[in-house]
């Protein structure tokens, strides 16, 4: 406790304090508590601090969440659908191995690379050359435009099968070439069903091995001859026929492009959505492609299906402790009586 000495004063050494009065009739105001220079703040028309900071910082976030942290590429809806057990052909670099295998694991009727993983568009052509059969819808992924051509024969091979490279001459194709081989290989697919969609991609792949600046000029060249392709079929669709129009089966049979390598190289430009070896696309990457694919081809009626056959593709999935018992025995019997029910009904 300090003692005083004289009225009003306080011990020696120790400053005066003056205490600060309340002031009760204008909430703005701003009271400091301040030592015995008497310096406090009076009611005055001063903009509070606090609300000032609290509406910047509103404003602030606000702003944050109108932000765009990525660059979503925009695809259009297709002229046409895919539907339940349509038939399904992947031809091209092993990116269409993998979309492939998602149909193929969805119960989709699909030939995937009947004769081994193809990346450049000749190679595509040989493969088309070769295919038997019919199909509803054609994904062909051109994965670069360099060729090997047999020394021997002044051919391109699609695989040098391990043979010595004294043995193959290495070249580019050009722009041209490139969209030349795959209009063939279309008029081909179109001679066995005239009404087949042509859905075209270039591989996200790089090939590091030619060089990184060299791979993207290739990828360049694909680029330019898809939108070739793309461009003169719809060139195709304006023009007139005197006295008829195109007919009906060249104007169903649609040729379009989806950007897998752009949703990679611009949607999804980070590292964590390549796999180890930093040139293929993760799993977390092929599924957000399917997500886009999805969105882009699907019909109602394929989603539906994908809906109902997603439990039953789980439940035929499943890995038992004890796969002989009869209690599992008899769940895997009931899941292959569902999944045959199940296809009866798509195929009707």
């Amino acid at each position: 406790m300090i003692k005083t000495e004289g009225k009003g004063t306080k011990k020696k050494g120790v400053k005066e304090v003056k205490e600060v009065k309340e002031v009760k009739d204008d909430s703005s105001a701003i009271v400091f508590s301040t030592n015995g220079n008497g310096f406090t703040s009076r009611k005055a028309n001063v903009f509070n601090f606090f609300n000032f900071f609290n509406f910047f910082n509103s404003l602030f976030y606000s702003y944050l969440c109108t932000m765009k942290f990525r660059t979503p590429i925009d695809i259009p809806t297709a002229p046409f659908q895919i539907n339940p057990g349509d038939r399904m052909l992947f031809v091209g670099s092993c990116f269409a191995e993998r979309m492939g295998r998602r149909f193929a694991d969805e119960c989709f009727p699909t030939v995937i690379n009947p004769f081994g993983t193809m990346y450049n568009p000749a190679s595509i052509l040989h493969t088309i050359e070769k295919t038997e059969g019919q199909f509803d819808i054609a994904v062909l992924t051109l994965g670069t435009s360099r060729v090997y051509i047999e020394n021997a024969t002044g051919e391109i091979v699609d695989n040098c099968q391990k043979r010595p490279q004294r043995l193959f001459d290495e070249r580019e194709l050009s722009i041209d070439e490139c969209a030349d081989y795959i209009q063939k290989a279309i008029g081909l697919l179109r001679q066995a069903n005239p009404h087949i969609h042509i859905i075209l991609t270039v591989s996200p792949i790089r090939y590091s091995k030619y060089g990184f600046h060299e791979s993207q000029l290739s990828k360049a060249k694909l680029l330019l001859a898809t939108d070739i392709i793309v461009h003169r079929s719809e060139a195709s669709l304006s023009i007139v026929h005197y006295p008829f129009s195109i007919s009906e089966a060249q104007r169903s049979a649609t040729i379009v492009y989806f950007p897998a390598y752009e949703i990679v190289m611009d949607e999804l430009r980070d590292y964590r959505f390549y796999a180890a070896d930093m040139l293929h696309p993760s799993e977390q990457a092929v599924d957000y492609i399917w997500e886009r694919f999805d969105d882009t081809f699907f019909s109602a009626a394929t989603r539906q299906y994908l809906n109902e056959w997603r439990p039953i593709k789980e439940a035929l999935a499943h890995r038992p402790f004890h796969p002989d018992s009869p209690e599992y025995q008899a769940f895997r019997q009931k899941t292959l009586e569902r999944a045959k029910a199940f296809m009866e009904k798509v195929k009707r």
